[in-house]
């Protein structure tokens, strides 16, 4: 991708952006108005002056037909399969290394890249060129792996997650091998507004799975930690029988960019 054509395709992002922002303005304006108009309740002062206008544009509105902000930059995802880049913060431990393989495996079309001493911003443009729809980078303290940052190619959003409790394939019991299958996701309790919108940044990470696919990835919200799990399942006699795969670990989103500018200082 050359720079002009990167710049204009930015640019024309962000204007797109801009527009989505007012249109929710005058959509949360057109809320208050019908609320009074249903309430027989005086119209808020705020929206007093634009009151006639806005009521025009109710009555010209397909019901149904709002838009929704949010997610936008999702709006393609499911027409073609994600290709996602794993790497990790520079000098990774083994474990860090090992647990990258993991989160790979985990990740179908995924591909594991060695970090080097390559700046954030020169990762990120690379990945552009290479077609990478997202970016992990995941990051250590004292060879525990505690940081996980997810950026949606090419111009974000991205969201950054604290990690914790990261058990590996080899320290779980009787762990079941993966299959490289496209695996069905469960996304349980991500219901809140910012619950809505990890479970889409994490949902767009997957293809589409087959039917009869016996794989089963689980993103959990407990108390805003959201616990990953991995399982493969058979049924025996009318009975579904799990299987851990590995490897597991619990999240915790503490930030959510619009972009994919500065993902680490």
């Amino acid at each position: 991708m050359s720079v002009r054509r990167q710049i204009r395709l930015r640019k024309e992002f962000l204007y797109k952006k801009h527009e989505e922002v007012k249109d929710a303005i005058i959509d949360d304006k057109k809320r208050k108005l019908q609320h009074a108009i249903e309430s027989h309740t005086a119209i808020p002062t705020e929206i007093a002056t634009e009151a006639r206008q806005l009521h025009h544009q109710i009555e010209m509105d397909v019901p149904g037909s709002s838009k929704q902000v949010i997610d936008d930059e999702y709006a393609k995802v499911g027409l073609y399969e994600p290709r996602v880049c794993v790497t990790t913060s520079r000098d990774p431990s083994s474990r860090l290394k090992q647990f990258a393989k993991e989160i790979k495996l985990c990740i179908p079309n995924a591909q594991a890249v060695n970090r080097g001493n390559h700046r954030t911003d020169e990762l990120i443009d690379a990945c552009r060129k290479a077609d990478f729809t997202d970016v992990i980078i995941l990051s250590e303290t004292r060879g525990m792996p505690d940081g996980m940052i997810v950026s949606h190619l090419p111009f974000g959003p991205t969201v950054y997650l604290t990690l914790s409790n990261c058990v590996l394939r080899h320290d779980i019991p009787e762990c079941t091998p993966a299959s490289q299958a496209y695996p069905h996701l469960i996304l349980d309790s991500l219901n809140s507004r910012v619950g809505e919108r990890v479970g889409r940044v994490l949902q767009a990470l997957y293809p589409i799975p087959k039917e009869d696919s016996k794989r089963v990835i689980t993103f959990a919200n407990n108390n805003d930690y959201i616990s990953f799990r991995h399982h493969m399942y058979t049924k025996e006699k009318g009975k579904v029988a799990l299987q851990e795969a590995g490897p597991r670990f619990e999240m915790l989103p503490y930030e959510v960019r619009r972009s994919t500018h500065w993902m680490i200082r």
